[in-house]
């Protein structure tokens, strides 16, 4: 379990993830954060009856904590990405036992939501949450779609990306277990705090001049 963990960039042997895909360019960290999730998730799924339910869920509720927690200060657009990565394979470690269905669902989405997110930012040629706010004067359409995407990615409602946390919670009060769905989406709200400030960034600033003015 943990070596597929680290596989996967699960906390608490996520380290590697945040650092290599910074490293990256856009194109190959997009591959890294999605096709590479695959073959470790298909193994994960098969082996996840065996393995014990409460190992699981500590695993998901602290790759949600850390992917949440962890975006708070970064300022590199992949670092984000890379910590939203994680959370959101939180989510759906959290679930795997209790509803194989939601799991695929959830990884369907995130494949998605965050090839989507990587295509835009490359589009914009942005790496960091500076040159987001260059991105309007160039396309403001390319712009507005960006920030919704990144607001999907944060499970705004009614967003795509809200649907999936939505059935995980409701999952996870029927299995009885009501504390780590509160704990789940109190963590939700972090992740959620830094892809509003992305959206600021992105479409509600304007981007300073530092050009003196010629007599």
């Amino acid at each position: 379990m943990l070596a597929l963990a680290l596989k996967l960039g699960l906390a608490p042997v996520h380290f590697w993830l945040p650092e290599v895909l910074q490293g990256l360019e856009l194109t190959t960290g997009l591959i890294l954060s999605t096709w590479q999730k695959l073959a470790p998730f298909a193994l994960m799924i098969q082996t996840a009856p065996t393995i014990n339910s409460s190992l699981l869920v500590a695993i998901g509720l602290l790759s949600t904590l850390v992917g949440g927690w962890g975006g708070l200060n970064q300022t590199q657009l992949r670092k984000i990405l890379a910590y939203s990565s994680i959370a959101h394979l939180g989510w759906m470690v959290l679930i795997l036992q209790f509803a194989p269905s939601l799991t695929l669902l959830s990884l369907s989405l995130y494949i998605i939501m965050t090839s989507s997110a990587f295509l835009t930012l490359k589009t914009n040629n942005a790496l960091t949450i500076n040159t987001l706010a260059t991105s309007w004067t160039k396309s403001p359409t390319l712009a507005a779609l960006a920030a919704l995407v990144l607001l999907s990615l944060g499970g705004l409602p009614p967003l795509s990306g809200f649907m999936p946390k939505w059935l995980i919670l409701q999952e996870l009060t029927k299995q009885g277990l009501p504390l780590s769905a509160t704990l789940a989406a109190m963590t939700a709200l972090l992740s959620l705090y830094f892809y509003l400030r992305l959206c600021y960034a992105l479409t509600l600033t304007i981007y300073p001049n530092t050009l003196t003015a010629t007599a």
